[in-house]
């Protein structure tokens, strides 16, 4: 009996150390886990804290970009809206540039649109002048013609010139006209003029070498070179006739007055008055 429970006892014995022992190993191997989960936690901390410190060296590297790249925007922006601007007012100035233009091309379009419209009335000026430059020709040619019979030659050589003149092509139409009315301005200050020149005359079929007196348009005289004799132009019977000797010293002086070497005074002359013959 005692044997038995002696048994009992170191087998209760070895129960409890085998118990120790697992505990004891158990709580080894609790504590070698927990080591290493804290092992393993703290380099998970460490790779986490890590990771952490390069996202925000990285995040900042980014930051930098991010601002170098805002910074460049900015500066694209701000030349953008430069060119804008000066696109701008180059516009502005173009659309004012031709507007101007448009007046001035719409003014240039009534300008030739008038200046058709002269050259339209001047081709029917042209055709209607000529035939009446020809007949002024043909009235100055009658007019010396039928007039007192000073400077004949010089006179219708003029007219002569303005028949030729008139028919040269080379010769505006202007000029034309204008030498014609030069002529008729030749003729009407004849009127208004005396003068004194040599001639020979036809007296009652005798020739004689003498001074013409004319005054204007109101009578013509001559006188021989000796004075004795002195006569006038009859407008009605297209002659010279001889005048009474008391006329001789008048004529004499007005060849002296239109020769300038008398001065200008009133002086004695026949006169045929309207409808009456010397």
């Amino acid at each position: 009996m005692e044997k038995h429970i002696k048994y009992f006892l170191v087998s209760l014995s070895l129960s409890f150390m085998i118990m120790a022992f697992v505990t004891a190993e158990a709580e080894t191997a609790e504590a070698e886990t927990a080591e290493a989960e804290t092992a393993e936690a703290e380099t998970a901390a460490e790779k986490t804290l890590g990771d952490a410190v390069e996202a925000k060296i990285e995040a900042q590297g980014e930051s930098v970009k991010s601002q170098n790249t805002i910074d460049t925007l900015t500066d694209e922006t701000r030349d953008m809206v430069q060119v804008y601007r000066n696109a701008i007012r180059k516009t502005e100035s173009l659309n004012s540039y031709n507007q101007q233009l448009a007046k001035l091309v719409k003014q240039q379009k009534l300008s030739l649109n008038s200046i058709q419209r002269q050259i339209e009335n001047a081709e029917e000026t042209r055709r209607s002048i000529v035939p009446f430059i020809n007949k002024m020709i043909t009235t100055l040619e009658k007019f010396v013609r039928l007039d007192l019979p000073f400077l004949l030659d010089e006179r219708r050589q003029r007219v002569s010139t303005l028949k030729q003149i008139v028919n040269f092509p080379d010769i505006t139409l202007p000029d034309k006209y204008r030498r014609v009315m030069e002529a008729y301005q030749i003729e009407i200050e004849y009127g208004r003029t005396i003068e004194a020149y040599n001639d020979t005359i036809t007296v009652d079929g005798k020739e004689y070498t003498v001074e013409i007196l004319r005054v204007g348009r109101l009578l013509m005289t001559f006188q021989t070179s000796d004075g004795a004799l002195s006569g006038i132009w009859n407008k009605h019977s297209k002659a010279w006739r001889k005048l009474p000797s008391e006329y001789n010293r008048s004529i004499n002086q007005g060849l002296l007055i239109a020769k300038k070497q008398a001065p200008p005074e009133l002086i004695k002359l026949p006169v045929t008055a309207a409808g009456k013959k010397l």
